[in-house]
């Protein structure tokens, strides 16, 4: 499914308008705006309920587009974005004081990202500028991988939503920063320390992020994709079950698939009155570490 490219084009034309815009990535669905407008940025944030203390990610439609959203574009960031780009990792850089601070929480590095989604490319190219945009919902509540979802739990706060279908990865990118004397991994994705080591030759540790004050990447809360039915994650070994009248969900084996599904069926199980929601826990393995951070981030804790 892809939106009629008249449709495309009114989309950008409200992103130039400083309107909001809710469009597909191939990881989530994003809640747009132009990046270089501090007032409709603005509007990101009341619209997610989201706090000024969490950057926004800076998508682009090309190199040139990204070298400008920077203020350095290192050997590093070349390679990683000619081996990964378009597609889900983000490179958070030194950021170029055309970047209003409200897009950074403040900091002096960006989050920049080059979706793979044809609708997502042709909307930042029709728009013309940078659009920053985190996943369209309700902050700390799952991220949409459907037009639906958002509708659902943005309703009026946007004015308008482009329907490119179910995104294809289902979990938010891989987020590595650039800025200190190593590279690090800020948040886990579907790219994994395994792929950035075999594409650059180099060791890729995850960073500790500060529970307080600003962070250079989103996603990092405590608390955060969470549905608003309790939500547990089953352990081996264990048969606790909560009291009441739940689902467990029953999710594919491998990573991939299990990633593209695990968001859809908590809006759906969500929706379906539950008491609770639980999952079997994943292998603790590289491949499953994305995963796990989504699932241990949305768990109630008991």
């Amino acid at each position: 499914m892809q939106p009629a490219p008249e449709e495309i084009r009114r989309a950008a034309q409200l992103i130039r308008e400083g309107k909001l815009v809710a469009f597909p990535t191939e990881t989530v669905y994003g809640l747009g705006a132009n990046a270089l407008d501090p007032e409709a940025v603005r509007r990101i944030y009341e619209a997610k309920g989201r706090p000024s203390s969490s950057p926004l990610i800076v998508h682009v439609a090309g190199l040139p587009m990204a070298r400008r959203v920077a203020a350095e574009w290192p050997e590093l960031a070349e390679k990683l974005a000619t081996r990964f780009w378009p597609g889900p990792l983000t490179l958070v850089l030194p950021k170029n004081s055309a970047i209003p601070d409200i897009v950074t929480a403040g900091l002096s590095s960006v989050a920049i990202r080059m979706p793979s989604h044809p609708v997502a490319l042709r909307l930042i190219e029709l728009a013309g500028v940078p659009v920053a945009a985190p996943s369209a919902n309700r902050f700390m509540e799952v991220s949409p991988t459907t037009a639906d979802h958002v509708r659902v739990g943005l309703g009026d706060r946007v004015q308008m939503i482009l329907n490119g279908g179910p995104a294809q990865v289902g979990i938010e990118s891989t987020v590595v920063s650039l800025t200190g004397t190593r590279p690090v991994i800020l948040r886990p994705g579907m790219i994994t320390a395994s792929d950035l080591e075999a594409a650059t030759g180099l060791s890729w540790e995850q960073a500790h992020v500060p529970v307080e004050g600003p962070a250079e990447s989103p996603g990092l809360h405590p608390r955060h994709y969470a549905p608003r039915t309790p939500f547990y994650i089953r352990r081996p070994g264990s048969s606790t079950i909560p009291e009441g009248r739940g689902r467990m969900l029953q999710l594919p084996p491998e990573p991939a698939e299990y990633a593209a599904h695990i968001y859809a069926e908590l809006h759906k199980a969500d929706r379906e009155g539950w008491d609770w929601i639980a999952v079997e826990e994943p292998p603790d393995t590289p491949e499953w570490a994305a995963i796990r951070d989504r699932l241990q981030r949305a768990a109630t804790k008991l």
